[in-house]
């Protein structure tokens, strides 16, 4: 527990991950670099930038790709469509207006649109072919999570507990649903996922929550972790994790709670195991990736829960969430190192300094490689040859 009260707090003093807390508790130690023999190194294909980035926010702003462009979006309201062949700009819109915009949600793009939140509870829609915006809609809460769409809905998850479906022509509101937020969270809301006229997401109380997109009636909640100990901060139990829908099985992570796969046909547990995670997972269809509240990475066996490695050479050096490229497993760190991992084995095959402004999300495959941004707001695409 305390190590991962420990990340807690350092997650809060480095980006402000954990809201309202502050304890003189023990330091905490960032596991020295790897030393990697690196098997490839990736060669650069193009270098530009997007405002001033991040910085050392809690802003999740992962470029998204889509209608073959790059979309991608700083902090203070610069949001931009790359060309991915050679990184020219084809639209840039400043969403900042007398205050800066508090970019923070990710982007998505669906319906011909681009669909971007903020901080300041504000949801932007823009043309996608010319960035034009199409309209603006304030939700009344941060939206710290990326959209996603469904249904003719854009649909966000809202700092206060509540998921909120507007229309994706007009911005008007459908319908909302409200879930229970204790008084002390971390900083961040699951990304819904949605199947089949279902969706899901995680709750700052604890549980996996399921309801119909249409006409927005929520079905069902289930609990990841059950609140234990004597002060706030160990009762902690947020799902932050986006869950991760495979054939009749989702699967989902909290933090101070469990990996736990849900049957989607009952809505209950096939399995538990102990797992302690606020970042979203991968998967390559038979396994899952975690990394753990103290930037331990584990795989695991997706039909039993069975873990197949686990890695704790990276222990506190605040990893983004897990992503696959071009058959590996990658994670960025707050140093600025991306380091790729055997999937089977969980040894590292490559390891590169890539800016040392560190990173806030992973990087994002592209059809001939990838896309990786920097806290500073550089953009990277890269290859490997």
């Amino acid at each position: 527990m305390k190590k991962m009260l420990n990340k807690a707090l350092v997650t809060a003093v480095v980006i402000g991950a954990l809201a309202g807390c502050a304890s003189e508790d023990d330091t905490v130690i960032m596991a020295p670099l790897p030393q990697v023999t690196d098997q490839f190194t990736p060669s650069s294909q193009w270098n530009t930038s997007v405002g001033n980035g991040v910085g050392q926010y809690f802003s999740k702003l992962t470029p998204e790709y889509a209608y073959e462009k790059l979309f991608v979006a700083s902090r203070d309201g610069v949001v931009k469509a790359l060309n991915p062949e050679d990184g020219k700009t084809l639209w840039e819109t400043d969403l900042e207006q007398d205050t800066s915009a508090l970019l923070s949600g990710g982007i998505s793009a669906a319906y011909d649109q681009v669909f971007v939140g903020s901080e300041n509870g504000d949801v932007y829609a823009l043309n996608q072919e010319t960035g034009e915006l199409n309209w603006a809609a304030n939700v009344n809460g941060e939206v710290l999570s990326t959209p996603v769409t469904d249904s003719n809905f854009v649909i966000v998850h809202t700092s206060k507990g509540v998921l909120i479906a507007l229309d994706q022509s007009t911005g008007e509101v459908s319908w909302e649903i409200s879930t229970e937020v204790p008084n002390l969270t971390l900083r961040g809301t699951s990304k819904p996922a949605t199947i089949s006229g279902g969706i899901f997401w995680g709750t700052a109380n604890g549980r996996l929550a399921a309801a119909m997109v249409e006409p927005g009636q929520l079905i069902w909640q289930q609990p990841i972790g059950t609140p234990q100990g004597a002060t706030e901060i160990d009762r902690l139990v947020d799902v932050d994790a986006s869950p991760i829908i495979l054939g009749s099985n989702l699967y989902i992570v909290g933090y101070n709670g469990q990996l736990t796969a849900i049957d989607l046909r009952s809505g209950k547990p096939a399995w538990k195991r102990k797992y302690s995670s606020s970042s979203d997972m991968a998967t390559d269809g038979s396994r899952l990736f975690v990394v753990t509240d103290n930037d331990h990475l584990a795989a695991v066996d997706a039909r039993s829960g069975t873990e197949l490695w686990n890695n704790k050479q990276l222990e506190n050096r605040l990893l983004t969430a897990p992503v696959i490229i071009a058959g590996y497993l990658v994670v960025a760190d707050s140093q600025g190192y991306m380091h790729w991992l055997d999937r089977d084995t969980g040894e590292f095959v490559a390891q590169q300094e890539v800016d040392s402004s560190g990173f806030a999300v992973g990087p994002v495959a592209l059809p001939d490689g990838y896309v990786v941004i920097t806290r500073d707001g550089d953009v990277k695409k890269l290859v490997i040859e």
